[in-house]
């Protein structure tokens, strides 16, 4: 039986395992939803009677949504496409372990090898984990080459075969293992994905919705902070220059009828240089704060 007939309540939510998890646990947590992971347990708890979360390896995630063992997950566009899985892409959800750039696929070889360009792999050996993808890859080109399985370590493997495809998000990996990248396969971002027939139950439908648009402006409020000052009412224009053209503040009445309140988002490297410059303009109290979402 399927977990999603199983579970007629419940929305079933699939949280990626390993690497990107963490960031992950951190997003929701920012949306407002807190799942925590007991030791070795596969099945996290979260603070919604509504939802149960089960955590799968992002390879697999996009296959368990399209057969309906799961209503809804996020995983990379790479395994949706490499898994070829027929599923509602919700959101896309840039984010990952380390920074928030997509992640490229990469084909590489040792900067030694005699390879140039893409065509001098006819008729050699390439490890990838993204299997399907790079022989479909080869495949358009009309190059012969053979693709095999890597379970990992595949920056390892680049001087035992002829090349390698990898994923890569900084290319500090590449560098420090000395390899030339000679294309990008696939860039890649992460997914937020549904199932097509929970996605035609109406409460399952604005559940997965409501957890999107949470989703998304958890990660809009990741690089910004709000920004509040008290200024002189006479001078207000001046100040309201200072901020970027495209914010619309806040003002507010003080007290004093000579002073007013500015309250503003703005983006968190703007703000380091901007404080400075309201204080020199004439602004006091200043208090800047982090955000948990900013919804549009």
């Amino acid at each position: 039986m399927k977990t999603q007939d199983a579970n007629k309540d419940k929305l079933i939510l699939g949280i990626p395992k390993g690497s990107l998890q963490d960031s992950t646990l951190n997003l929701f947590a920012r949306a407002g939803y807190n799942i925590s992971v007991p030791s070795r347990s596969y099945f996290p708890t979260i603070d919604d009677d509504q939802i149960s979360v089960i955590l799968f390896r992002a390879q697999e995630m996009s296959r368990y949504v399209e057969d309906g063992v799961l209503d809804a997950g996020l995983t990379g566009h790479d395994w949706i496409v490499e898994n070829n899985s027929d599923v509602v892409e919700v959101s896309e959800m840039v984010y990952s372990k380390q920074r928030s750039v997509p992640a490229n696929w990469v084909l590489a070889v040792p900067q030694e090898s005699s390879v140039q360009k893409v065509e001098d792999l006819e008729g050699g050996i390439v490890a990838t984990e993204l299997l399907h993808v790079t022989e479909k890859y080869f495949a358009d080109k009309g190059l012969n080459v053979k693709v095999e399985f890597s379970w990992g370590a595949t920056e390892v493997k680049a001087r035992l075969l002829d090349a390698i495809v990898d994923v890569t998000e900084t290319g500090s990996s590449l560098r420090a293992n000395k390899l030339r990248v000679l294309d990008t396969i696939l860039t890649s971002t992460t997914r937020f994905i549904a199932n097509k027939e929970s996605m035609k139950i109406d409460w399952k439908k604005r559940k997965i919705e409501n957890i999107a648009l949470l989703l998304q402006g958890a990660m809009d409020a990741r690089r910004k902070v709000g920004l509040k000052l008290n200024i002189p009412r006479d001078q207000l224009e001046k100040i309201t220059q200072l901020l970027p053209a495209e914010k619309s503040p806040t003002v507010s009445a003080l007290a004093d009828q000579d002073w007013v309140a500015i309250e503003v988002i703005v983006d968190e490297h703007v703000e380091r240089e901007l404080v400075p410059e309201l204080k020199r303009a004439g602004a006091t109290g200043i208090i800047t704060y982090p955000l948990n979402k900013v919804i549009p």
